[in-house]
């Protein structure tokens, strides 16, 4: 088995997963979501859990034992209590504020640069800290969405200037003058 897949998914309170077919609905205080299993895998609930299961004990239906599982587990935690990245914005002037839902950057451009999140996910800053938080229910759109915003600016290897995830490490090279 699996040992990823073959651990059953607790189903919180307030939170409801029904299964049509090859799709797993989950609803919750936070929001509904859908994940569309693969054919060769299959899910049931028993006990307040939801169990999956594979045809056979190939390759791919191991790992799609897996994945599943997996996708099913960030559904409910996502309806249930939902996701959070927090990106540092790290540099002199560097700086981030919301108007309406659109995210406005500061990053050293000659402009600012904007930025329109999907209407699933909510971006708030707070200037004291210089750090951006965004919030949602699907675990790989607020993953995306991070990395989309960390991509307008990068940190550098050199000053460590740009935008980073909240406890990154971003390793520093010596300049050219260190080396003599």
């Amino acid at each position: 088995m699996s040992r990823v897949g073959k651990q059953p998914v607790v189903i919180p309170a307030k939170t409801t997963v029904n299964i049509a077919g090859q799709i797993v609905n989950v609803a919750g205080p936070m929001g509904k979501l859908s994940v569309h299993m693969h054919p060769d895998v299959s899910a049931k609930i028993e006990n307040n859990e939801v169990l999956v299961s594979r045809k056979t004990d190939m390759k791919k239906h191991k790992a799609l034992h897996g994945l599943t599982r997996a996708l099913i587990q960030n559904a409910v935690i996502g309806v249930s209590s939902g996701y959070q990245k927090v990106l540092e914005i790290i540099g002199v002037g560097f700086r981030a504020d919301v108007k309406g839902s659109n995210l406005i950057l500061w990053l050293g451009f000659s402009h600012p640069i904007g930025f329109t999140p999907p209407d699933e996910i909510k971006i708030s800053v707070r200037p004291k800290e210089n750090k951006i938080y965004i919030d949602g229910i699907d675990k790989e759109l607020v993953g995306q969405v991070a990395a989309k915003i960390r991509s307008l600016r990068k940190p550098e290897p050199y000053k460590g200037k740009g935008i980073r995830y909240s406890g990154e490490v971003v390793q520093i090279k010596a300049g050219k003058t260190a080396g003599k």
